[in-house]
């Protein structure tokens, strides 16, 4: 079929800056070119990530993008969410990887970090010469912060780190690890090199969803941790929090890239697809679904647009990031289901997209946060009561 056309029936390119559309026009072009021509194999073959793209993304600013100095895009957040955009409609594995090493790696280091930590590592980061991962989920609590079992025990000038973490993006492939741990202060974030020993990271197989990405289990033995490697302007739970806002925002753009190619795609061969003596976009059922899918991606544009500006704004709260993860993710995940629908057998193989897309987004619907929890999020901030 043709290459990818982007739905914008509202020309919301028009309210976008010259270097905004310039930023994700020039990521459009790599997914299009240099990463779809991959990712088919490495999904069949063992559930990889294509690493060897890493040094091309990195030239291309999607390491960090939205940070300025440290060899780093320094665009807009709008601009940035663009960019999630156009890496998950390639797949959400690509934005995830991405989004793990900007918004959950290199934010806390630029937010939390001492100078010396910022200037050692967020370099190496930008350049893509360093992979980072952000360890709070873990094997029992997932990421309900205050249940918590990961310890770091202060003893002298260092700590002592015992846990686990599962879950985790880039475990295996990371240099550096982002580990949140209870204290006897309360929560703190711990700069690991993934070469301490008592550090083990083991991927998780069998995975029917995001195979494109490479998800870990960490283990800690009494690993030891410098003072100096602690975030110093990390305390309590509003560290992690933040870290995990700024995924959401990055997540609630990057799913609508995922729902533009899947209704491109449905599109496209339901003009192609003859059925009953004309095309199958002749009919009034799949009008009407091609109808449903342009309208929820045109509302979940402008939502994220919105949050967008807020956020360059400082205007941005947390609850505006849930709404918008919350809707774009679920109506992203409809607009799948009903791509793959309308391509009827094509649609369970992987020639098309759709599937691929359908059973990522599932996880997307999960991680950061799942719909129920964003939904309650919601109900507080609308009632000032927190539900039972």
């Amino acid at each position: 079929m043709a290459d990818f056309t982007a739905p914008d029936f509202l020309r919301l390119d028009e309210e976008l800056s010259t270097e905004e559309r310039i930023a994700r026009d020039s990521v459009r072009e790599f997914v299009t070119q240099e990463f779809l021509p991959v990712i088919q194999e490495h999904i069949r073959k063992d559930g990889s990530f294509p690493m060897e793209l890493v040094p091309r993304m990195a030239e291309l600013g999607l390491f960090g993008p939205n940070i300025e100095g440290y060899g780093c895009a320094g665009m807009s957040n709008v601009g940035y969410g663009l960019v999630m955009q156009e890496l998950e409609r390639g797949d959400s594995g690509l934005r995830s990887f991405s989004s793990v090493q900007s918004s959950l790696v290199m934010y806390p280091i630029l937010t939390y970090g001492s100078e010396e930590q910022k200037d050692r590592w967020l370099p190496e980061l930008s350049s893509g010469r360093a992979i980072g991962c952000f360890g709070l989920t873990e094997p029992d609590f997932g990421s309900h912060i205050g249940a918590m079992r990961t310890r770091a025990e202060r003893k002298g000038d260092r700590w002592i780190l015992n846990g686990a973490k599962r879950w985790i993006t880039n475990g295996t492939l990371s240099k550096v690890a982002l580990i949140w741990a209870r204290t006897e202060d309360g929560v703190r974030g711990f700069l690991v090199e993934t070469d301490r020993e008592g550090f083990e990271a083991r991927d998780i197989k069998g995975k029917f969803s995001l195979r494109g990405s490479v998800t870990s289990e960490l283990f800690f033995q009494d690993v030891e941790v410098l003072e100096s490697e602690r975030l110093p302007h990390a305390e309590g739970m509003k560290g992690p929090l933040s870290c995990l806002t700024q995924a959401r925002y990055g997540i609630s753009w990057g799913v609508l890239g995922a729902a533009m190619a899947c209704y491109d795609e449905a599109l496209k061969y339901s003009l192609e697809r003859e059925v009953y003596g004309g095309p199958l976009a002749g009919k009034q059922l799949t009008q009407m679904k091609l109808v449903e899918m342009l309208t929820e991606i045109t509302k979940g544009q402008l939502l994220a647009l919105r949050v967008g500006r807020l956020k360059d704004e400082g205007k941005l709260q947390h609850a505006m990031v849930s709404m918008a993860k919350r809707n774009n993710v679920d109506i992203a995940l409809k607009i799948a289901r009903e791509a793959r629908d309308l391509l009827g057998a094509n649609g369970i193989v992987d020639d098309y997209a759709a599937m691929r897309h359908m059973v990522n987004l599932e996880t997307v619907r999960t991680y950061e946060g799942t719909h129920d929890v964003h939904t309650l999020i919601l109900g507080e901030h609308v009632t000032g009561l927190r539900a039972l």
